[in-house]
């Protein structure tokens, strides 16, 4: 599975099997979060066979269960654009969770965060966690807003790498699916502004990486 067919394939994922994280896979998958930590000077940590996150009364209306492992977004407050660059990186490990035959989704407020076991030094704060594991089933396709509502290129000036962005971008998940963003064109680079909403900001950084992994072109904040 290369990147492109990952992002078509992932869908978010609630109930997980008892199944550990181990060997190759495990490997792989902090080998991803060391790089990403290292690039973006965030602090994400992967925190496994800890059932207690996930045992909440939110967490079971959210429909959770079996979540023993989680990713948990964490960063210095001092960030900026702290939830951007949260969603940017947590959806390239994502991607390679996927690529690695493990399911995820994203959570950013139906979690025990007080029984999050991450490592949060006093200038940082956790943004979100992902569930992580090997599903019961592999979820379903959300339904997505018409291309024309979150782009300002009409089909028949869209650039063959743009168009394929764009397909990306519209599979990427998002808070309660709301999709509140919109991409333009900037002669070889693609410019994302996010509209306003719950994690708007996260979604955003969500977006921009599913965007650029599936094009190889730049998506530039403004």
């Amino acid at each position: 599975m290369d990147i492109k067919e990952a992002i078509k394939e992932r869908h978010s994922v609630r109930q997980y099997s008892s199944d550990h994280i181990i060997g190759d896979v495990r490997t792989s998958l902090e080998k991803c979060i060391n790089e990403c930590n290292e690039e973006s000077g965030l602090h994400i940590q992967l925190i496994t066979d800890d059932p207690e996150c996930f045992d909440t009364l939110l967490s079971h209306y959210g429909k959770f269960s079996g979540v023993n492992n989680y990713i948990a977004i964490v960063g210095s407050k001092k960030l900026d654009n702290l939830e951007e660059l949260g969603g940017y990186y947590g959806e390239k490990i994502v991607l390679e969770a996927q690529m690695l035959g493990l399911n995820t989704c994203w959570v950013a407020g139906t979690y025990g965060k007080s029984k999050c076991k991450a490592d949060v030094d006093a200038n940082e704060k956790i943004v979100c966690v992902i569930a992580i594991g090997y599903g019961l089933n592999k979820g379903t396709n959300h339904k997505t807003k018409d291309l024309s509502k979150l782009c300002g290129v009409t089909e028949k000036d869209m650039p063959a790498w743009f168009r394929e962005g764009m397909e990306a971008a519209l599979l990427a998940p998002t808070a309660i699916n709301q999709q509140k963003f919109f991409i333009d064109i900037d002669g070889e680079e693609a410019v994302i502004k996010a509209g306003f909403g719950p994690f708007a900001k996260l979604d955003l950084g969500i977006v921009r990486y599913n965007f650029e992994a599936a094009c190889g072109h730049r998506c530039k904040a403004i």
